[in-house]
C-alpha cells in the first residue's frame, strides 16, 4: 500500500511540474542563442523534414495545410482562422502529431505484416521498424518522437512477455524528446504528454471503477466518452493559455473526429512515402481528401455549434490552479482513494472562481521597453511595454467570423504578464488591423483611443468606436505632432494630416505613423502606408525618419518600402507582420531584397511567431522563436 502511494505522489510531482512548466513559462526563459552561434537547418532530421514538407505541397495541394500538421505536426500553414476553429471544437490537439497518430501508422503495420501470414514476432518487430521509418521520414518532431518511445517500450513488453506498467511507458516516452531541452516549451509536445497522460488515467478510472457495470456496445461508447472527457479536461489549462478558450462541445467532437482520423492517417502515409511516384501519390491524396473534408466539417459544425467553447482571459494564477485541478484529476483517476486529489481539485477550481475578485497581478518592472509584434496570421497587433509595466497597443489583429485576434491572442497576452492597458492606437480602419479592438476596449478600458479618423470603415471599426463610447474611453484625431508619453516612453504621430487625407480614397494612405523613442532607440511603426504616404513623410518629415527597427509597411507589400524611404529609415531590424501562404504573396521579394540591401535583419512572424524587441535606451536585444540575440551595434554608434 505504501509503494502504491510513493508512486502516486511521484506521479504527482512529475506531472505537476510538467504541466505547470507547460502553462507557466514565459517566451523570456527559453535558451539564449546569438546570431553569430546559430546554425542553419542544416542537421539531417532538418533536412528530411523539409523535404517531407516540399513533398506534402507537391502531393496534396489545398489539402497540405491540413495534410502538414497531420503527417509532420507543422502547423506554420494553418491560418489563424482555422486554428481557432479547431481550438473552439477541442480538436486543435488532433492538428499535432500525438499517440493516435503513431499508434495508427503502427497498428496498420502490424495488421499488414499479419496478413502477410508473418509471425507475431516478426509483426511486432515489422510494426515498429515501419514506425521509427515513419518518424524519421516526417523529421522526428517531438510529439511523434514521444509516441514513438512510448510505443517502443509497450511493444518491448510485449515481445519480453513481461506486462510494464503504462505510467512506466508514458515517462520514457515524454523523457526521450528532452535530448533537447528547448523542446519543453514546445506547445506540440506538451499537448501530446498531457493528452496521453490523460489516456492512460483514464483508462486506469474505466478498469477499476466503470469496466464491471457496463459491457457490449454501450461500454464501448461510454469508454470512449469517458477518456474523451479526461482528456479535455487535463488539456484544458494549455489549450485555455496558449488559444484564450475552453471548448464545452470536444468530448462529443472527439468522438466523431478520431474515427475519421484513424481511417486517414494510413492513407496519408501512404501518400507521403511514395510520394517520388507523382501519379500513385497523387491517387492515395485523392483518396484520404474526403476523409479530410470531413474532419475539417466536424471541426467547423462543432465549433458552429451555439455555446461550443468559452473565451478565457487566462492569468498566472487561473493557469497554475488548473493546471493543479489537472494534476488532482490524474491522481484521483489513477488511486485507489480518489477522494483527496478530487477535493484537491475542487478546491483549486472554487479558488479559480474567485480569482477575478483577488488583487490584481502586479507588472514587473524593469530598465527595458519591449515591442511586441504579435503573430495574428494576416494582420497587425503590437504591444509596446514600458518599464513599469504598462501597455500600448497599436491595431489589435483580424477578425473573422466567430471569433477574433483580441480575444484569441492580444488579451490573453497581456493578461499573462499583467499590467494595464493605457492607449489603444489605430493605424488604419482595415478589418486586419482593428478586427480584435472592440474585445480589447471591452474587457481593457484603455483612457485612450488615437485613430485616424479615415471616414468610413469596417464593421469592426464601428464596433470599436462603439465600445470606447461605452466604456468611457477618451477618443483621440491623430495629427502630427501629437504624443503620447508613459514612463519615459514616447510616441509621436507623423501622420497622417488631413490636409493630405482630404482627397484620399484608400485607408492605408492615410495610415497612422508613429515613432516610439526610448533613450536613444528609436521604432518606427507604419500600419499599412504605401509609396504615396511614404513620399509625403520623405518631403515633411526626413529627418525623424531614421530608426534601428522598423515595423515594415503593409506586410511587406510592393506597394510598400521604396528604395528611398528605406534609406531614409535604414533600419537595423524590420519585422513583417505576416500570416502564413496568405493570398496576397506578402511578402514580396523585392521588399526583402531592398531590406537586405540597406542591412536590416529581417524578421517576419509566419516563421519566427511573436517577435519581440527589448531595449535599455542604447542597446537592442531580440527574441524570436525562442532565441535571444542582441545586435551587434548599438544606437550610440549611430
Amino acid at each position: 500500500m505504501y509503494r502504491a502511494r510513493a508512486e502516486q505522489s511521484a506521479l504527482a510531482l512529475v506531472f505537476a511540474a510538467a504541466t505547470i512548466l507547460a502553462v507557466t513559462t514565459p517566451p523570456s526563459e527559453r535558451p539564449i542563442v546569438h546570431p553569430q552561434k546559430r546554425e542553419p537547418p542544416s542537421d539531417i532530421l532538418s533536412r528530411v523534414r523539409a523535404h517531407a514538407a516540399r513533398s506534402i505541397d507537391r502531393t496534396f495541394g489545398d489539402d497540405a495545410p491540413l495534410a502538414r500538421a497531420l503527417l509532420i505536426a507543422d502547423q506554420h500553414q494553418i491560418p489563424t482562422e482555422m486554428r481557432d476553429r479547431y481550438a473552439s471544437a477541442g480538436l486543435i490537439h488532433m492538428l499535432s502529431i500525438s499517440g493516435l497518430h503513431v499508434a495508427v501508422i503502427a497498428a496498420a503495420m502490424e495488421l499488414l505484416f499479419q496478413v502477410a501470414r508473418m509471425s507475431r514476432r516478426v509483426s511486432l518487430f515489422g510494426a515498429f521498424i515501419a514506425t521509427g521509418v515513419y518518424v524519421a521520414v516526417i523529421g522526428a518532431p517531438p510529439p511523434a518522437l514521444r509516441s514513438a518511445a512510448m510505443l517502443g517500450v509497450s511493444m518491448a513488453a510485449r515481445l519480453s512477455q513481461r506486462p510494464t506498467s503504462p505510467w512506466a511507458a508514458w515517462a520514457v516516452g515524454a523523457l526521450v524528446p528532452l535530448v533537447q531541452p528547448r523542446i519543453a516549451v514546445d506547445v506540440g509536445y506538451q499537448l501530446s504528454v498531457l493528452g496521453m497522460c490523460a489516456l492512460v488515467a483514464a483508462g486506469s478510472l474505466w478498469r477499476r471503477h466503470l469496466a464491471s457495470r457496463l459491457d457490449g456496445w454501450k461500454g464501448k461508447l461510454a469508454r470512449e466518452l469517458v477518456t474523451s472527457l479526461v482528456a479535455c479536461a487535463v488539456t484544458a489549462p494549455l489549450v485555455a493559455w496558449v488559444f484564450g478558450r475552453v471548448s464545452l462541445i470536444a468530448p462529443l467532437s472527439n468522438l466523431v473526429a478520431a474515427p475519421i482520423v484513424t481511417l486517414a492517417q494510413p492513407i496519408l502515409f501512404l501518400a507521403l512515402l511514395v510520394s517520388p511516384l507523382g501519379a500513385v501519390a497523387r491517387f492515395f491524396a485523392q483518396a484520404v481528401h474526403p476523409l479530410l473534408f470531413a474532419f475539417d466539417w466536424v471541426a467547423w459544425a462543432a465549433a458552429s455549434t451555439p455555446g461550443a467553447a468559452i473565451i478565457v482571459t487566462t492569468t498566472l494564477i487561473t493557469a497554475v490552479l488548473g493546471a493543479l485541478a489537472a494534476v488532482a484529476l490524474v491522481v484521483a483517476c489513477s488511486s485507489r482513494f480518489p477522494a483527496r486529489p478530487a477535493i484537491t481539485g475542487l478546491a483549486a477550481l472554487a479558488t479559480m472562481a474567485i480569482a477575478p475578485v483577488l488583487p490584481p497581478l502586479t507588472p514587473s518592472r524593469s530598465d527595458r521597453v519591449e515591442l511586441h509584434v504579435l503573430d495574428v496570421g494576416q494582420g497587425d497587433a503590437i504591444l509596446l511595454r514600458t518599464n513599469r509595466g504598462h501597455w500600448i497597443l497599436l491595431d489589435a489583429g483580424p477578425a473573422w467570423r466567430g471569433g477574433d485576434a483580441g480575444r484569441t491572442t492580444v488579451l490573453p497576452y497581456i493578461l499573462r504578464r499583467g499590467g494595464s492597458l493605457e492607449a489603444f492606437v489605430l493605424s488604419h480602419p482595415h478589418t486586419d488591423h482593428v478586427g480584435g479592438a472592440a474585445s480589447v476596449l471591452n474587457a481593457m478600458r484603455p483612457h485612450a483611443y488615437w485613430d485616424a479618423a479615415f471616414a468610413g470603415g469596417s464593421d469592426a471599426y464601428i464596433a470599436s468606436l462603439a465600445a470606447a463610447r461605452k466604456q468611457g474611453i477618451e477618443w483621440h484625431r491623430v495629427h502630427p505632432g501629437d504624443s503620447i508619453r508613459i514612463d519615459g516612453v514616447s510616441v509621436s504621430f507623423l501622420a497622417p494630416d488631413s490636409a493630405w487625407t482630404v482627397g484620399l480614397k484608400d485607408p492605408n494612405l492615410a495610415s497612422t505613423i508613429a515613432v516610439v523613442r526610448y533613450g536613444m532607440v528609436r521604432f518606427l511603426l507604419v500600419g499599412d502606408a504605401e509609396r504615396a504616404e511614404e513620399d509625403w513623410l520623405l518631403a515633411q518629415h526626413r529627418d525623424e525618419l531614421r530608426a534601428q527597427v522598423l515595423k515594415v509597411g503593409h506586410h511587406g507589400s510592393s506597394t510598400s518600402s521604396s528604395d528611398a524611404f528605406l534609406d531614409a529609415v535604414h533600419p537595423d531590424v524590420a519585422v513583417i507582420s505576416v500570416g502564413a501562404g496568405n493570398m496576397y504573396g506578402h511578402p514580396s521579394n523585392d521588399v526583402l531584397r531592398a531590406l537586405s540591401r540597406v542591412g536590416a535583419e529581417v524578421l517576419r512572424t509566419d516563421e519566427a511567431g511573436t517577435v519581440i524587441v527589448r531595449t535599455d535606451g542604447v542597446h537592442i536585444e531580440i527574441e524570436a522563436k525562442g532565441d535571444k540575440w542582441e545586435l551587434a551595434r548599438d544606437s550610440s554608434e549611430r
